[in-house]
Formats: C-alpha cells, structure tokens, sequence
C-alpha cells in the first residue's frame, strides 16, 4: 500500500450527495482544483477523475464498497492515478490517445465509447484535450460527468470552454453537436460538471441537462477566442 502524504485532516471534507448514490469530493488542487465523483452500483462503484489523496477520501471509498474503475476523463485528472490504483486496487480507464501518460500502470483504453457497467459507458468527446471523454449514467434521467468537455459559466449554464490550452476547438463543438444529437429531454436530465462547479452556487449538478445545451449556439461558439 502506498503511503500517504502527511496533511493535516482538517484540509479535506467528507465528499457530499450529489444525487440519489453519487458523490462529489472537495476540488483537488493536484488536478487545478479539478472535482471528482462517485457513483455506486451494484455493479461495481465508479470513481471519475482524480481526489485527492489522503485519508479522509481513502476512508470514504473504502466505507462505500471500495473502487472497481477509476475513470480518467483527460490528461489533466491524472493527479495521483498510480497511488490511488495502489491503494485501491481499481481497474484505470483512459480514452486510448492518453494512455501513453500513465506509463508502468495497467490500463484499459477505448477508442469511441465502452460499455463499463449496465447503468454506465465512456463516451469520446475530443477536443479539450485529444482523449477527453464522458461517462454517461442512464440512472435518474440520465447523467452525464462531463469532466472538461462541457463546464458551467459564470451564469450555471453548460457550455464548452476555449482556453489557451485547448487542444482542438472545432472537435470540441462537434463533440458537443454530437451529444446532442445522440441524446433527448428523456434521457439526459443532469450534467455534473468536473471544474467551476462554484459557478453552480450551492446547486450540486445542472439541471434540465438537454434543453440547455440544446439552445446553445453552435456556430457561434465556433468563433469563440481563446480565455486565458
């Protein structure tokens, strides 16, 4: 087991209910404050992107039934993969692109969607970065862990952020165009959003998933200039 590294407790908070068996943990300042989040199924719980390390959260997942796949939604949510995987002995999942970033650690890759669990798949959303993917639960209405790929702005709404480090801004909208299309008001309730979820104001997830991103723009967002 991998030692952990000495924090003082009172750093990390307890992750909170995000909806009916999904959990949210504290922003991880080894992934730019990053959130991660965990879903539990009797078919094998699923931890998306990277928290922190420490005992706190180790003590959490452990209480929940432990982690069976660590999705890893970009490059960026890495944080500690190879110490979390030591620790939890979780099966890491990773678009097949950016496998090469997890060098010594087994992985399973995919390349356009995979089928984890009944209730749960990967979808390939490139753009933010050339491996960026979604998890979609069908449970709820439908949610979708959108890590990068789609954020709330400073009004709550889902949108596809430019940065300077994006990585292909076109993929990214017609990642987005085809989320919509393969998706309806039935089936895609909520989005939880892996960064600005400060943005949300105290509400854990975005609401009306669908009809929001369906009145998005998208040939204007294509003109959209990189943020810093």
């Amino acid at each position: 087991m991998c030692p952990l590294p000495q924090q003082p407790s009172h750093i990390t908070k307890s992750p909170r209910d995000v909806l009916d068996s999904i959990f949210a943990f504290s922003p991880n300042r080894d992934t730019l404050g990053a959130t991660s989040y965990f879903i539990v199924g009797n078919e094998g719980n699923i931890l998306i992107d990277c928290p922190a390390l420490d005992q706190t959260n180790l003590e959490f997942l452990r209480s929940h039934g432990g982690v069976k796949w660590l999705l890893l939604t970009h490059r960026g949510a890495i944080g500690k993969t190879a110490e979390l995987q030591q620790n939890l002995s979780c099966e890491i999942l990773i678009q097949e692109q950016e496998a090469y970033l997890l060098p010594g650690l087994t992985v399973t890759t995919f390349t356009q969607e995979l089928t984890i669990t009944p209730t749960a798949k990967v979808i390939w959303t490139p753009g933010h970065s050339p491996g960026s993917s979604c998890l979609y639960y069908n449970n709820l209405g439908g949610v979708l862990f959108s890590g990068r790929h789609l954020l709330p702005n400073q009004q709550g709404e889902p949108v596809p952020l430019r940065t300077a480090k994006t990585f292909h801004w076109p993929r990214q909208i017609n990642s987005l165009k085809a989320i919509i299309q393969t998706f309806t008001p039935d089936t895609l309730k909520y989005i939880c959003p892996g960064a600005n979820t400060g943005f949300l104001r105290g509400q854990r997830f975005i609401d009306q998933a669908y009809q929001r991103l369906a009145t998005l723009d998208l040939p204007a967002l294509l003109q959209t200039q990189a943020i810093l």
